[in-house]
């Protein structure tokens, strides 16, 4: 079974100008004022463009990616337009501390429903932090493994993943779902585990990894094989945390012409 395709970078890798974003994007880019809310729009894009260009084989030059558009249904949900026409494919985007991932699943996909992915850096929680957010089960889990810093990351992960595959986001409870891991790491580096909504018993299966400082989880609506690295996939393992933003938090306005 083959699963969907997913892609990596960092900040460092955003081209430069704006040549490469599609119209729509630099009308909402110029809205922005944050520095931090700018990066990860600018990063989100880069990565999604990167990946839909190397799915269909469209090269990734700045002319190429003006072409592409990632844009977002009223819920947040993002889309794919190439031309101005919306692509048959499942895409879904995720960034934490200057680095994204795509996960997209190709043409004709959309019959099988979406997908989520999310990213998290591996950091320290708290006690209240697990028993606030997961639920007792879960919470009950990350006590017994003694590993909070990976644990706690590693269920928030996959319950942002599975609610963007509900399409509801934070907006729902996070304990509406719970996670079970399972610790069979396969020799791609992934390894299985399904969430459960609460209210309809309904389970999706998805996939989690380690890389280095982060954790990644994806999430889908059917069974799917682990996902499968795009070409130019950035190496997520050796990747260190970005905080650029920290430097200038407020985008300064533009001089005089």
């Amino acid at each position: 079974m083959t699963g969907p395709l997913w892609y990596a970078c960092g900040e460092d890798t955003i081209p430069a100008g704006e040549d490469w974003l599609a119209a729509l994007e630099r009308e909402r880019l110029a809205q922005i004022r944050f520095t931090k809310r700018r990066t990860e729009f600018l990063l989100r894009r880069a990565v999604g463009k990167r990946a839909v260009a190397a799915v269909l084989s469209l090269g990734d030059d700045p002319a190429t990616c003006g072409r592409i558009g990632m844009l977002n249904h009223p819920s947040g949900a993002p889309y794919v337009v190439l031309d101005g026409a919306v692509l048959d494919l499942e895409v879904s985007l995720t960034d934490r501390a200057g680095h994204a991932v795509a996960l997209i699943r190709p043409a004709g996909s959309q019959a099988r429903g979406p997908v989520g992915i999310d990213l998290e850096l591996v950091e320290e929680r708290t006690i209240g932090f697990v028993e606030d957010f997961l639920t007792a089960g879960e919470a009950a889990w990350v006590r017994a493994r003694g590993q909070v810093a990976v644990d706690a990351n590693l269920l928030w992960s996959a319950k942002e993943a599975a609610l963007k595959v509900l399409k509801v986001g934070l907006r729902a409870d996070t304990r509406s779902v719970e996670v079970r891991v399972q610790d069979s790491v396969g020799p791609d580096g992934w390894a299985a585990l399904e969430v459960v909504q609460g209210e309809s018993g309904a389970t999706f299966p998805g996939w989690w990894r380690r890389d280095g400082h982060f954790v990644l989880t994806v999430v889908t609506t059917h069974p799917d094989g682990p996902p499968q690295a795009l070409p130019g996939n950035g190496n997520l393992a050796a990747a260190e945390p970005i905080h650029s933003w920290l430097a200038e938090p407020v985008v300064r306005p533009a001089g005089p012409n």
